[in-house]
């Protein structure tokens, strides 16, 4: 049933929640997914009303517990996990084996680099509204890329 072979997929300038529906659909099916250029996919929308949404979930705290308070994380890689996270049933077996299976890069990893392929999604260039990068989304949120290397 499942596949070994990793299939690496290109996030550049692609919709990320169209190219989410996709990559679950293969998760779910067993197979192995990475996606790299995590920070170049887009969230299309109004800019300013993204930023504030994921402030805002950022704020959330449980007041009884802090700790048990859903984590959204500033680092572009870890967003795009944590967003493609939502699109997988992560509560069950299945969703928790699928998620598993997933890797997503800041760059392109040098041993991934032979066999990048490019998704049938819609891009950054076809959308007809304005949009914001993962990477100016984290950058709006506090992510520093010097203090985390």
């Amino acid at each position: 049933m499942a596949n070994t072979k990793t299939n690496v997929i290109d996030g550049s300038d692609a919709v990320i929640g169209r190219l989410g529906a996709q990559v679950a659909k293969s998760l779910l099916a067993g197979e192995k997914v990475a996606i790299v250029n995590a920070e170049k996919m887009v969230i299309s929308g109004n800019p300013v009303a993204i930023v504030e949404k994921y402030y805002r979930r950022r704020l959330q705290k449980e007041k009884a517990n802090p700790e048990h308070s859903p984590h959204w994380p500033r680092r572009p890689d870890l967003m795009a996990k944590r967003i493609l996270r939502g699109m997988l049933p992560h509560k069950t077996p299945r969703g928790r084996a699928a998620i598993k299976n997933l890797m997503v890069y800041i760059g392109v990893p040098a041993d991934l680099s032979a066999n990048v392929q490019q998704p049938d999604v819609k891009r950054k260039a076809e959308l007809n509204s304005r949009s914001i990068t993962i990477a100016q989304l984290c950058t709006s949120l506090g992510y520093n890329r010097a203090s985390h290397v």
